[in-house]
């Protein structure tokens, strides 16, 4: 059989990693951490538990399309809640906007704001929905890896905007400041600062109506285990604790293999890298075999903001906080300036509050909440390394602007645990360059074509994940998974036929129940 080795167990890992199995490769996943994950990590600090990293579902659909091709469904193993309202902005001004993702409820909201944006944001969502369509149901699953197959598109993405600003585009339905913010804020979900990101990432509202803001009973850990489970259910074999240090290569500059930390020399006729892009390149890549244009890309390129993060078990409840707590700042443009564009200080914060134990009472002893506090912070490419001091000097000023400014009275003392992450351990832990938190930042020539293909440039060598097409967010690195193993599949035909597989692990399967 064919073998390939998979670099990283994080969400695009497995992903791409169910999806050739299916297709009838040999697969290895090697994951330098002791679990899967990635980005996507757990936490437990005593009756306390956290996700690290992502915390929603959005199109649940395209797990469910990993589940049909290990013959299960999503629905069989994972149980989804979906979130009413499905975040909560909260402004500095002591106001809230609660988005539902459903038409009548979402209408009286903005109406509290703005009677008048109500017909305009009816507009907004049917121009959403043709972005949607076209730029996301149709193009995210195309590889972009030819100019020629880019510039037969440029004319429509025009017509969609593609070449405003998100906030722009938000700002063409909604004068209303507040609506203004809500309705351009979501490409800092995947690293994007919405005064530049393309006006596609104006989908995320669109998306989130089309099918629901979920939340997965047990966390984002059940989602993780659940891919991890389809692999070793297809015939994959995944190795934890063991970190790539190299990328092999032949004579030809073809990819070979991988080596590990350990000594072992994994043989594979393909590499499928879900490790951050700008590492795979600039580090594991031997330097003869390292694309020049690529590398130059890559030592140029705009990297996304990074993130402080806070996780703190509280014994007592914040019940103005939904399951999902977004507070803007008092600035919000002058914030994203400094956040992507600044000398590393920040004026004000900006926070997302998970809260989970609002939707899964085994986050947290009654009463009590498992808090999970983000703070966008810039990149260490524009701050430097963190000293313990300024650790605890951020710390420091979180606690008191979330008890000061946004009405978390006692927060500091009812905390009875806690534990924290900076950009540091972004970049020493997760091996991200600069320690951004989403890799590159997407803006217009930093996407689809101007973004690291699926397909490397080196024969053998593919990527998977954020830092590759269509981009971050776990719709867009599921959408990545399917993109790279077609492309994949197309260079490398298994050399067994994936019906005679099936039937075998079929067979196999039937005869140990």
């Amino acid at each position: 059989m064919t073998r390939i080795v998979v670099i990283g167990a994080g969400f695009g890992g497995l992903a791409a990693a169910v999806r050739l199995l299916a297709a009838g490769y040999q697969v290895t996943v090697v994951e330098a951490l002791e679990r899967p994950g990635g980005r996507a990590g757990y936490l437990e600090l005593g009756p306390y538990r956290f996700d690290t990293g992502p915390t929603l579902i959005t199109l649940p659909s395209l797990l469910d399309e990993l589940c049909r091709l290990a013959e299960t469904s999503l629905e069989n193993e994972l149980e989804l809640v979906r979130l009413r309202p499905a975040y909560r902005i909260m402004f500095s001004d002591g106001t809230w906007f609660d988005y539902w993702g459903e038409p009548e409820l979402d209408e009286a909201e903005i109406a509290r704001y703005d009677r008048a944006a109500v017909p305009a944001f009816r507009s907004y969502m049917t121009a959403t929905r043709r972005i949607y369509e076209r730029a996301f149901g149709d193009l995210a699953r195309e590889p972009f890896d030819s100019l020629t197959s880019f510039l037969r598109v440029v004319p429509e993405l025009l017509a969609l905007r593609a070449h405003e600003s998100v906030y722009r585009f938000a700002g063409r339905f909604f004068r209303e400041p507040h609506l203004r913010m809500v309705f351009s804020f979501h490409p800092l979900f995947i690293g994007g600062n919405p005064l530049r990101a393309s006006a596609i990432y104006s989908i995320v509202p669109y998306l989130e109506r089309l099918e629901g803001v979920h939340f997965a009973r047990g966390g984002m850990r059940a989602v993780v285990l659940l891919l991890a489970r389809l692999v070793e259910r297809l015939g994959g074999e995944i190795r934890y604790g063991s970190p790539v240090t190299r990328i092999l290569t032949d004579h030809r500059g073809a990819v070979a293999g991988v080596a590990l930390a350990n000594g072992d020399l994994l043989p594979a006729k393909a590499v499928v890298a879900n490790s951050d892009v700008a590492t795979t390149v600039l580090d594991l890549l031997p330097p003869a075999s390292r694309p020049q244009l690529l590398r130059l890309l890559l030592a140029r390129a705009r990297y996304s903001m990074s993130c402080y993060l806070l996780y703190l078990g509280v014994a007592r409840r914040y019940e103005q906080l939904r399951h999902h707590t977004i507070i803007m700042p008092l600035d919000y443009e002058q914030q994203l300036r400094e956040l992507f564009d600044g000398n590393g200080t920040l004026s004000e914060l900006a926070f997302y509050l998970h809260a989970p134990a609002h939707t899964d009472a085994t986050f947290a002893p009654p009463q009590h909440e498992s808090l999970y506090i983000l703070v966008p912070v810039p990149h260490l490419g524009k701050t430097g390394e963190w000293s313990a001091e300024q650790r605890r000097a951020f710390r420091d000023r979180v606690l008191t602007t979330l008890e000061a400014l946004h009405g978390l009275d006692g927060l500091r003392e009812a905390i009875t645990a806690q534990a924290e992450w900076t950009p540091m351990e972004f970049r020493d832990v997760l091996r991200s360059r600069h320690g951004a938190a989403f890799s590159l930042e997407p803006t217009l020539l930093q996407s689809a074509y101007f973004r690291p293909h699926n397909r490397s440039g080196i024969p053998g060598l593919y990527f998977v994940g954020a830092g590759t097409h269509p981009g971050a967010g776990l719709p867009g690195v599921l959408l990545s998974a399917a993109v790279t193993s077609r492309v994949l599949g197309e260079d490398i035909p298994p050399e067994r036929d994936r019906l005679v597989l099936t039937a075998e692990r079929i067979a196999r399967e039937r005869g140990t129940r």
